[in-house]
């Protein structure tokens, strides 16, 4: 199994990164490791405090395999921690990469996702925060997470698929990858009372 580096920054969205770190580790058996980008105590959108351990500078000496951009509003302005350099290391080192949300666009400031397919919040998203993006072509409107060439994205509101392909690349296996995401999705297969 890989190891799994989810990134986070300040304002980092609460919803995106819980199931890689809530199941992955207790039920999977994944070694995931947060790391700040940043401040070591940050504040997440929704207000809560945390103190992360590790640091941009721990990551070599972890060798994650899977390196997780988490979202939040900072990827959208002109504060957002340049990561471009780590992102495509690890890429072309063999790694895979993954944003979600406002991640995204770090991986798109990175070129990663120019010749990938890809998703994002919406088409326009990508180019209207990522000077340089010249992926378009490549973008795919759909509700759920896209896995290509070890590089996985996903809109903000698809943190059950990601956390799919994220266990799925760090070594999880499909069909505990798809367990997790039947089981997950089970509670909407179900009309609601009337």
């Amino acid at each position: 199994m890989h190891k799994v580096a989810v990134l986070l920054s300040d304002g980092f969205a609460d919803w995106e990164y819980a199931l890689i770190r809530g199941t992955g580790g207790p039920f999977y058996g994944l070694e995931i490791q947060y790391v700040t980008l940043g401040a070591a105590h940050l504040t997440s959108q929704g207000g809560m405090e945390v103190r992360v351990a590790k640091t941009r500078a721990d990551m070599a000496e972890m060798q994650p395999g899977v390196i997780v951009v988490i979202g939040g509003m900072i990827w959208e302005t002109d504060r957002a921690p340049d990561i471009t350099d780590m992102l495509r290391q690890h890429h072309q080192g063999g790694g895979t990469v993954a944003g979600i949300c406002g991640g995204t666009l770090a991986l798109a400031r990175a070129g990663l996702l120019d010749d990938h397919a890809h998703t994002s919040n919406d088409a326009a998203f990508l180019p209207a925060h990522a000077p340089g993006y010249k992926g378009q072509g490549r973008y795919q409107a759909q509700a759920a997470a896209i896995q290509d060439g070890r590089v996985i994205t996903a809109p903000g509101t698809a943190p059950v698929s990601f956390t799919a392909e994220v266990f799925r690349a760090a070594g999880l296996g499909a069909e505990p990858a798809a367990q997790f995401k039947a089981m997950l999705a089970a509670e909407h297969q179900f009309a609601e009372p009337a």
